[in-house]
């Protein structure tokens, strides 16, 4: 029953909004050929006004309105901290500068690349808290703090699979909980960081290979260059072609979006 009072509560924002268009839509369709005889163009005035809320109900659907902008507002660094999509970006921009291509490709590509992987990475894990929690939910079989806890869970298992022991101990001591008895007494302030910094040792780590071969190329041209008494000539110069013929012949991206995944276990 709370989740259709939550349900309700949260239209009547959304209906008061469509009233409010509708409603300037009609002044200005009124006032259309009026203003056209007299030659003016309407200019419609908005006004704003706060009012205090009349019982519960008012101030519940307004901490509503509140609590969903807060979590629009937060929802990039939701995306970045709590999903694949660090481990996933790192490698790409140290994959660009191994390379040497300085903005080729750029970073809207980068980002862009960065976050449908994410998505394809995501998707079970949202496709889980949309069964069990939004499903529930919308159908008024729980209350909108369960429909939360379930959620969080699928969420927190798959931080917890990519969390090292090390880095989670770290924040636990720090946070003055040296000890839990279970996973589930760990909160999520400290979770959150230690899985950041644990996907930022994963995407070091996929970097260094990712560099090698490349290194490998750059110490070969400038041996050459320097046996050769070209020591006027950029090794990056030379070495920037051959690195990316090496890249495009062992069908690059291929084998780095293919380990970025098989990282995640997908």
């Amino acid at each position: 029953m709370s989740g259709r009072r939550g349900g309700v509560g949260m239209s009547r924002p959304l209906r008061a909004g469509l009233a409010v268009v509708m409603a300037v839509a009609a002044v200005l369709t009124a006032a259309g050929p009026a203003a056209a005889q007299a030659g003016e163009v309407p200019v419609p005035s908005i006004d704003v006004t706060l009012r205090p809320a009349t019982g519960p109900e008012g101030l519940g659907v307004a901490l509503q309105i509140l609590l969903l902008l807060t979590v629009l507002s937060l929802a990039p660094a939701i995306l970045v901290m709590m999903t694949g999509f660090t481990r996933i970006v790192v490698a790409l921009s140290f994959l660009r500068s191994a390379l040497g291509t300085q903005q080729a490709p750029p970073n809207q590509v980068l980002v862009g690349l960065a976050l449908f992987l994410t998505v394809f990475v995501m998707s079970p894990v949202w496709q889980q808290v949309y069964q069990e929690a939004w499903v529930p939910y919308r159908e008024g079989q729980i209350g909108q703090t369960e429909a939360l806890q379930r959620a969080a869970g699928p969420v927190r298992e798959f931080m917890f699979r990519h969390t090292r022991e090390k880095d989670l101990a770290l924040f636990l001591e720090l946070s003055g909980r040296p000890r839990v008895a279970s996973r589930d007494e760990v909160p999520i302030y400290v979770l959150i960081p230690a899985y950041v910094i644990s996907e930022l040792k994963t995407a070091f780590q996929i970097g260094f290979i990712l560099y090698v071969p490349f290194l490998v190329i750059d110490m070969v041209v400038a041996s050459t260059l320097m046996s050769m008494g070209m020591l006027m000539v950029p090794p990056m110069l030379v070495s920037l072609p051959f690195k990316i013929l090496l890249f495009v012949l062992v069908d690059g991206w291929n084998l780095v979006v293919r380990s970025l995944l098989a990282s995640f276990g997908t």
